[in-house]
């Protein structure tokens, strides 16, 4: 509601408060030159025209703003390929990843899912090396460098450990602990 009052005010039409009260628009005051003469002689002659001071180029800060208006890019979310190369090429660490892990849920769509949980947990485990060792991963940037290295490698550890001891039919690796910590969950 508050952005029409401020467009007619711009435009010159006046504005109103927030209780609907019209104000007169604000008309900036003549600057006063030192040494100009008052009354009908002083518009007969013409005022002296200050000299203009040399502009100086104004340096940009490097600090960061006090007030921020968007959230800030992670570290490593520019593009892994210059822009003249296509957009896939450029998103080449994302796409590697997200190719993997479709294998892997296509595997177990078709009645492997040992194999399919494998391919997932391999494809964040690479993702989390990826983020680790490659400067710029495109998209693969989510957080910062040391979240997603945590963050990737926690779940592809995770899941490829489930896989191998997963219980159907026969489990790959045998953990000591694993059956009896699964009963005693189940119960």
């Amino acid at each position: 509601m508050q952005a029409e009052p401020d467009a007619e005010n711009a435009a010159g039409g006046g504005a109103a408060r927030a209780n609907g009260t019209p104000v007169a628009p604000v008309v900036p005051a003549k600057p006063v030159v030192p040494g100009a003469q008052a009354g009908p002689a002083a518009a007969a002659a013409p005022a002296p025209a200050p000299t203009p001071a040399p502009a100086e180029p104004v340096a940009k800060s490097r600090r960061f703003p006090s007030i921020t208006r968007d959230t800030a890019r992670p570290e490593g979310s520019g593009r892994a390929v210059p822009g003249a190369v296509s957009t896939p090429a450029r998103q080449w660490p994302m796409l590697s990843v997200l190719t993997a892990t479709a294998v892997g849920l296509l595997a177990t769509a078709f009645g492997h899912p040992r194999v399919g949980c494998l391919a997932i947990g391999v494809a964040l485990i690479a993702a989390s090396v990826m983020r680790r060792v490659l400067p710029s991963v495109g998209m693969l940037a989510v957080r910062s460098r040391f979240t997603d290295m945590i963050t990737y490698g926690l779940l592809g550890v995770s899941i490829t450990l489930l896989a191998l001891v997963m219980a159907a039919p026969k489990p790959w690796l045998v953990i000591p602990f694993m059956e009896s910590a699964v009963r005693f969950t189940v119960r």
